[in-house]
């Protein structure tokens, strides 16, 4: 792809976007970034002296053929509105819950708009991405948008733009729900009596070893629990206590409540 792709913002999540694509090939002069932050450019500059910097969103749009708008939600519209003028034959959206109708509405009708909605993952080429596109968003425009975000991971294209909003919740916020069962588990394991740095080994290559099993082979993921789970043993015991507990219903409720959350940012 001879494409120039141009980033409005500059931090963790446009970082992982370029670092992946450096890494697939894409030239570094065919990369530009406009970031307020001096800090962050400087780091950009560390990742490859090639990428052009600025501190100008409307140099940069007026340089880019793909526009990534990778700014915090509540400035989306704001950066939209600045970039119009620059004309991209591209923008890509990576703001939870900003709808494809907001970004069109500010950088203009006539433009294709995908949004993406990664998660951090990406940081370590682990990223899973949903995708979804406007009327105007063609095939190539697809694989344009493929190529971008595959390489920091995969990526699922989706029909119906509501569930975006569902795609935030599973695997937008998800990283933190499994941070939050290691950091439980490693916290489990220094109240047995273990070290800090061994409960944290124990917990997060647990963790790991598991999704990279299930990650390994297609088999139903109930079945891989009750593989683990000989009748009467341990596992039994901790997994009978927490569906005793209703964790079903706990995670149904934490899921909806990022979903909620996801459609209400879109509203504000």
């Amino acid at each position: 792809m001879n494409k120039t792709i141009g980033f409005i913002g500059g931090g963790n999540m446009a970082q992982a976007i370029i670092k992946g694509l450096l890494a697939a090939g894409h030239p570094a002069k065919k990369i530009a970034v406009a970031d307020p932050g001096e800090s962050i450019l400087e780091t950009l500059q560390e990742i490859d002296a090639g990428i052009v910097t600025s501190n100008s969103n409307s140099e940069v749009s007026g340089a880019a053929d793909v526009l990534v708008l990778a700014t915090k939600p509540q400035y989306i519209s704001q950066v939209a509105e600045e970039c119009a003028p620059g004309n991209p034959e591209l923008v890509i959206s990576v703001a939870a819950g900003i709808t494809l109708a907001t970004i069109e509405e500010s950088i203009g009708s006539a433009t294709p708009v995908v949004r993406i909605m990664p998660n951090t993952p990406a940081l370590v080429g682990e990223g899973m991405a949903g995708l979804v596109g406007n009327s105007l968003v063609s095939d190539n425009e697809k694989a344009i948008a493929d190529s971008i975000v595959n390489a920091t991971g995969e990526a699922i294209w989706l029909d119906n733009e509501a569930l975006m909003d569902a795609v935030t919740a599973i695997s937008g916020s998800g990283p933190a729900y499994f941070f939050l069962v290691m950091e439980l588990l490693a916290n489990g394991a220094k109240d047995f009596g273990f070290d800090e740095a061994v409960a944290r080994k124990l917990a997060v290559k647990t963790a790991l070893g598991a999704a990279t099993l299930a990650n390994s082979e297609d088999t139903d993921l109930q079945e891989l629990r009750r593989r683990v789970t000989s009748p009467g043993g341990t596992t039994e015991a901790a997994c009978n206590s927490l569906l005793d507990d209703d964790i079903a219903a706990i995670f149904r409720k934490a899921l909806n409540a990022a979903r909620d959350k996801s459609i209400e940012l879109g509203k504000s």
